[in-house]
């Protein structure tokens, strides 16, 4: 059953927050970037997995190619996808060699992370980011892949896609987005929400703040956005619509990473948040020391409430089985009084 929730206030023995009506369209005026748009995907073209981060056993191995087919795609990787490097796939250099071998290849048209875990920030100085701007093709992938999507957005300009890795289940919701997105995309697309209950949100789809706004779609999961902060690969979210997701973080680290993400000023001028499912991000009930603690919702609401922009809780992404893919650096809309994220242009020529 589809949970519409609209959170007007909470009491002041919680959290002391109301929404805040706010429109904005376009307000705020920002140098228009030059991105790459990468070619669509066709049937029968191949998909290179590459593992930017942690290692993938044998098993997902298969998982993924099996996954991939089923796409209609082909399925290429290199000789190092299956080695062990620590808790890494490979070593940086090499991880980062793999990425650029693959966006070189004539015979790929494709790139997806076969898994997130961790390791992904550690290749960024060793992408060749004019080697990959010269030869666009869609990279995707999500979780700790946010770090990959960033850098190659802010040095290559390049649109790219937060979307599965490939031991992902692909579910009929998201592989019917990923070809609404990427094999067969229309000039405006509406990123409807599961109303799977699996999807692990008990909150619903909440509107947070009231409002609607227009602007360029970035953002990422949340440990590694704010993990971005203060190096070079950091994006200005000046006149855009952030996306934030998360995973296994408890509500006071939720909390710790927007009061850092506030307090270095990357909300001042922020157009709209979208928020997709924190997967288990309470905190945990068998633990009496958290007894009493804010909820995530309290947490979210607390700090993001008050920022005079739209903000949407629920949206069906992250890590979750019906996940949609968001392009990268697309201009988009978000109507948090409807609950719904649009794209307003096409992500692929």
């Amino acid at each position: 059953m589809k949970r519409r929730n609209f959170i007007k206030a909470i009491s002041a023995a919680s959290v002391a927050a109301t929404i805040t009506p706010h429109t904005v369209s376009n307000g705020i005026k920002t140098q228009q970037r030059n991105l790459f748009k990468p070619r669509r995907l066709s049937k029968g073209e191949t998909i290179a997995l590459v593992t930017p981060g942690s290692y993938i056993t044998e098993k997902e191995k298969g998982q993924s190619i099996n996954s991939i087919r089923k796409l209609g795609l082909n399925v290429t990787y290199s000789d190092r996808l299956m080695q062990k490097h620590g808790y890494f796939s490979a070593t940086d250099k090499e991880r980062a060699a793999d990425l650029n071998e693959m966006f070189e290849r004539e015979d790929v048209q494709g790139i997806m992370c076969a898994r997130g875990g961790y390791g992904s920030a550690r290749i960024l100085p060793y992408l060749d980011y004019n080697l990959i701007s010269n030869n666009p093709k869609p990279f995707i992938g999500f979780s700790d892949a946010t770090a990959v999507h960033y850098a190659l957005y802010k040095n290559s300009n390049l649109i790219t896609f937060h979307g599965p890795v490939s031991i992902s289940t692909f579910s009929r919701f998201s592989t019917k987005n990923f070809e609404d997105v990427l094999v067969n995309p229309t000039f405006e697309t509406q990123m409807l929400n599961s109303n799977n209950e699996n999807n692990y949100n008990p909150y619903g789809i909440t509107t947070i703040a009231e409002g609607i706004a227009e602007g360029e779609l970035v953002g990422g999961n949340l440990s590694i956005v704010t993990s971005l902060i203060g190096t070079e690969y950091d994006i200005d979210f000046s006149g855009k619509i952030i996306f934030l997701e998360e995973f296994l973080e408890e509500p006071y680290r939720v909390d710790r990473m927007l009061t850092q993400m506030q307090q270095a000023g990357k909300f001042e001028n922020a157009l709209g948040i979208a928020l997709g499912v924190f997967k288990l991000c309470e905190s945990p009930k068998k633990n009496p020391s958290f007894s009493g603690s804010f909820n995530l919702m309290e947490v979210l609401i607390d700090r993001l409430g008050n920022l005079e922009i739209p903000v949407v809780y629920g949206l069906s992404f992250g890590h979750v089985a019906d996940k949609l893919t968001l392009p990268f650096g697309v201009k988009a809309e978000l109507n948090s009084e409807l609950q719904q994220l649009k794209l307003l242009e096409q992500a692929v020529i």
